[in-house]
């Protein structure tokens, strides 16, 4: 990768994370709120799913880019060591 691929793909990066983030701090904080005033158990259970659900979907891409280049890597030296 060029150095302004590698830019692109670690901005990318930043911006899901930091969308979970965001996301993990807007649950937190409004659902602190229904919580303490009596409501919104089934809110948080519902929206809970959702952030578990984004959450391991940023995990697999974070995790399976890392995963992606592993693998292409090891074809390259195996297809390297063939001929």
């Amino acid at each position: 990768m060029t150095d302004t691929e590698l830019q692109r793909q670690a901005r990318r990066n930043v911006a899901l994370a930091g969308g979970f983030a965001i996301h993990l701090l807007v649950y937190i904080v409004v659902n602190a709120g229904l919580l303490l005033s009596g409501r919104g158990r089934g809110v948080a259970l519902g929206w809970g799913l959702g952030l578990a659900i984004h959450g391991l979907v940023t995990l697999l891409k974070l995790g399976g880019q890392g995963l992606r280049r592993r693998l292409v890597d090891a074809e390259v030296q195996r297809l390297r060591s063939r001929g």
